[in-house]
């Protein structure tokens, strides 16, 4: 008999709605429920490709006996990460506290007005692996609740004061050492040998490597040195799919040799551009073949109506990494009289139960050997691969889509295309902006879920930011002036909406991000966006953005490593640049294909916008907060201006 989750519209929630634990979305009802008879919550947070949420799955919530303790005892509410990361972010901060880690799933028991008390990630049933069993953590809770309830009510108060004390500091002045901070704590974290930070597991980070790959293009020579191995090791490693494209969401181990599978919209969407911009900064080639096949992965999960589809769950078949992992008998006979070299070239050896993850830490060497005619050999190995791999039960698709994610696909895409120009990419950024504003928009906000035509209510900072970014990308890219408008609209009405009422007044936790390391805040992102509105329209946009960072300035003093979304946003306000290119100028089209993550192009006739008055057509002009240089007509003086050298 399904529960209440029968009508949701996240795949990770359909998938418990047979369940015989009696889920309750997130909501009023179930803390109505909670609160009238007298009940503690349990609350069960995960995603859909999260293998040990499956795992949790099949031990616990389909099991009769866990369902029943669940159902006497608790009001049991179920909620996907990925829709509601507003929930999520405020009870994985308030688990960090309570245990000192955090992770998916997330098991979280609260008061009935939503207040933490207990909580965990991922149980087993009965004991196992030094964690207690999930059914003994039910009867133990449930006897403290009726036996100790005043002293965890006190208790959950006492947390919650504290988080809303420490996540809502105060703004203030933005560090001005915030950056050199940053880049030596990532220099003594540095893992000289196999690049990333230490300790394992290792994430790839993309909003931090999009930050440092901003300082290598600087000249910063510190990031100059952490970038190249850091980004030669993802790209060789198991963390990416060697035959598909695209990377998996994280290495467990500091050799990126074995990955949890999860393939993330937003890791690739974010990696795409980190591999974009580090080919243009130093030259591998490399970068430039892994940048195309990530963004190509992008493609395969566009739906036809345009947005992005979430992500490709770890496991098939019921287990994590077998449609990517092989034995050497399926690869000796999928590549025949290839196998021999290719099994020099991905370098097998380390099994995961018989079955190999496919590195190329054998690229340098065979390479070599092979000269000119290695690109073509690695193809026709790559095409045989995927043909095999293709006749496999593929993981399932996690086919909703969200608006803030689907943003950093459209930009990625905006952006391959402006680089390499490839206008299939850019079709498909065109496609993929045309549906977050005519789908997802409502009442002049992006709702930040979508899928099969129902669209959610829930709007977020995040999704409005991240696409207002998208579409000065596409703007960019194409130079056509709707995309600019709407993107200056979407910003205008997530600052209305959004700016200074960063607590949900639906949830008793304070739900705004402070670490951004994966992916950045919607104010960091908001504060870019106005960096880059201010040069084009000049106004109060500056300001602004310096506002939206004076918010973040006490985690900046303390953590700056953490947010590279911030720091990127700094880098922008104190050293970025504006470059106008009244047309017709001969120099727009270089101005595409060059990439320039610090300077903000404006083009157009002259005094069609207020950076462009008074400018002469055929010259350049580069500024700073304003302050204009004399105009130039080389490119290469173009260069060296928004460099400032």
């Amino acid at each position: 008999m399904a529960n209440r989750l029968k009508n949701a519209r996240s795949p990770y929630l359909l998938a418990h709605a047979q369940d015989p634990v009696d889920w309750y979305p997130f909501g009023g009802e179930a803390f109505q429920k909670a609160q009238a008879e007298g009940k503690p919550i349990f609350l069960s947070v995960g995603y859909y490709a999260c293998h040990w949420c499956h795992v949790m799955h099949r031990e616990s919530f389909q099991d009769e006996e866990v369902a029943a303790l669940l159902n006497a005892h608790f009001v049991p509410v179920k909620v996907d990460r990925e829709e509601r990361p507003d929930v999520d972010a405020a009870y994985m901060r308030a688990l960090v506290s309570l245990t000192g880690q955090g992770g998916w799933p997330m098991s979280l028991f609260l008061t009935p007005e939503g207040k933490p008390f207990f909580g965990g990630t991922y149980f087993p049933k009965e004991d196992r692996m030094g964690l207690p069993g999930f059914r003994r953590v039910l009867l133990a809770v449930a006897e403290a609740w009726r036996e100790k309830r005043e002293g965890i009510l006190q208790e959950a108060e006492h947390l919650t004061q504290a988080l809303w004390r420490s996540l809502n500091p105060p703004p203030g002045p933005v560090p001005k050492e915030a950056e050199e901070e940053a880049l030596a704590h990532l220099v003594q974290a540095f893992d000289p040998e196999w690049g990333g930070f230490l300790p394992a597991p290792k994430f790839p980070q993309g909003t931090l490597l999009l930050y440092l790959l901003a300082r290598a293009w600087e000249g910063e020579e510190r990031a100059r040195a952490l970038l190249p191995k850091t980004l030669r090791a993802m790209a060789l490693g198991g963390l990416y799919d060697q035959v598909g494209g695209g990377f998996h969401r994280y290495s467990v181990d500091r050799f990126w040799r074995v990955p949890h599978f999860e393939k993330m919209l937003y890791d690739n969407a974010l990696l795409a551009r980190v591999y974009l911009g580090a080919y243009k900064v130093f030259g591998d080639p490399l970068f430039l073949r892994v940048a195309r096949e990530t963004l190509d992965w992008l493609l395969s999960m566009q739906a036809k109506e345009g947005g992005f589809y979430t992500a490709l769950d770890a496991e098939s078949e019921g287990e994590e990494g077998r449609y990517y992992t092989w034995t050497e008998a399926e690869l000796a006979e999928a590549l025949g009289e290839d196998f021999p070299l290719a099994r020099r070239y991905f370098a097998l050896g380390e099994d995961l139960g018989g079955r190999s993850v496919l590195t190329a830490w054998g690229e340098v060497e065979v390479a070599r050997e092979l000269g000119e005619a290695f690109a073509p050999w690695r193809e026709r190995v790559r095409q045989k691969l995927l043909a095999t791999r293709r006749r496999r039960m593929p993981p399932a698709l996690d086919d909703k889509v969200l608006a803030d994610w689907s943003a950093l696909a459209v930009r990625a895409l905006a952006e391959g295309g402006r680089l390499l120009g490839e206008g299939r990419y850019l079709e498909a950024a065109r496609k993929g902006a045309h549906f977050l504003l005519q789908t997802m928009r409502k009442e002049g906000l992006l709702r930040h879920a979508w899928r099969g035509g129902s669209l959610g209510e829930e709007a977020f900072l995040s999704d409005q930011s991240f696409t207002a970014l998208a579409l000065l990308e596409l703007y960019t890219a194409t130079g056509e002036w709707p995309y600019l408008a709407q993107a200056q609209v979407l910003a205008e009405a997530a600052w209305t909406a959004f700016v200074g009422g960063k607590a949900s007044p639906k949830l008793p936790l304070p739900a705004g991000e402070v670490e951004e390391a994966t992916l950045p805040s919607g104010e960091s992102a908001l504060a870019e966006a106005f960096f880059r509105l201010g040069a084009i329209f000049q106004g109060d946009y500056v300001e602004r953005a310096e506002g939206l960072l004076e918010t973040r300035a006490l985690w900046l003093s303390r953590y700056p490593q953490a947010l590279p979304g911030a720091l990127l946003a700094k880098s922008l306000l104190e050293r970025g640049t504006e470059l106008a290119l009244p047309l017709p100028s001969p120099m727009a089209q270089a101005a595409k294909e060059t990439f320039l993550p610090l300077t903000q192009v404006i083009v157009g006739p002259p005094g069609a916008l207020p950076a462009l008055e008074g400018r002469e057509a055929g010259r350049a002009y580069v500024c700073r907060r304003g302050v204009c240089a004399l105009p130039v007509l080389e490119w290469g003086e173009v260069l060296r201006e928004v460099r400032g050298v």
